[in-house]
């Protein structure tokens, strides 16, 4: 695997929502982080009019939710150069969304965790949702499944997973790799870092090495489709789940996620 890599910028970039019970979650969000990219990206493209009417209606979702009931599945936005040298939409509706949750809905033993292995990266992947996803694609397709790839900077710094950012508990306090350019704003990652200052739990963002993985009470995944995943394994060590932090932290992401007296969240 090469030490550096740089997308295509030909292929745009991408966005994927959760649309939970017919609600898409934290769309807002969403959106301007998409204009955000392709205002830096694309600067002599007028960025394309996609905003939160535009999505809900085009697929006939809601702003508000209904009674809940766990149903799942996803959208994904697309911007990419057209032909005519405009930025063109794609919005597709997936049904099915992949993946478990890790005790977001509170039952026993709910979720699936997942193993990761790292995967040197110089630079990371950035602060862009790339659409193109070679070369995670061919890192994906030499792990076994249930294992992701876990990137990681030359000097060792633990940046992200493939599709989550990366959370470590130490003691109590809550621990996840800095916005410096490296790694992906995520949604769900600044979702949690607020419900858990509301909580009263201390968050550092801070540098993270693979040994204070290995050393963390818990490791966990964030992400808007799949929410919060526990992490059993790096680079096939199995890794410590004790504490309750996470599942804390995942019970109230789930309250938010399937609020139904308000419209959804703005971020």
């Amino acid at each position: 695997m090469p030490d550096a890599w740089r997308p295509d910028p030909a292929q745009g970039v991408f966005e994927t929502l959760l649309v939970l019970d017919g609600r898409p979650v934290e769309p807002a969000a969403h959106l301007a982080r998409l204009h955000t990219s392709l205002t830096k990206l694309y600067p002599s493209h007028e960025p394309p009019p996609v905003d939160v009417p535009r999505v809900n209606g085009q697929h006939g979702y809601s702003t508000r939710g209904t009674s809940p009931s766990g149903r799942r599945e996803a959208l994904r936005i697309t911007v990419a150069p057209a032909s005519g040298g405009e930025l063109g939409v794609r919005i597709e509706r997936r049904g099915g969304a992949p993946g478990a949750f890790v005790s977001l809905s509170g039952r026993k033993g709910a979720g699936n965790a997942v193993s990761l292995r790292s995967l040197r990266l110089a630079g990371g992947l950035g602060a862009h949702k790339w659409g193109d996803r070679s070369l995670l694609d061919a890192a994906q397709a030499e792990l076994p499944a249930g294992t992701l790839p876990l990137i990681v900077d030359e000097d060792g710094a633990v940046l992200e997973v493939s599709r989550a950012n990366v959370f470590a508990v130490h003691d109590g306090a809550l621990s996840t790799p800095p916005l410096d350019g490296r790694i992906l704003p995520g949604i769900t990652r600044m979702r949690v870092l607020e419900i858990a200052d509301a909580l009263g739990i201390e968050t550092r963002e801070r540098g993270l090495g693979r040994n204070d993985l290995l050393a963390a009470d818990e490791v966990f995944l964030t992400g808007s489709v799949r929410g919060i995943e526990r992490v059993e394994a790096l680079d096939d060590t199995p890794l410590a789940s004790r504490g309750g932090v996470a599942r804390r932290l995942a019970a109230e992401l789930w309250r938010a996620w399937t609020e139904t007296s308000a419209p959804s969240p703005v971020g």
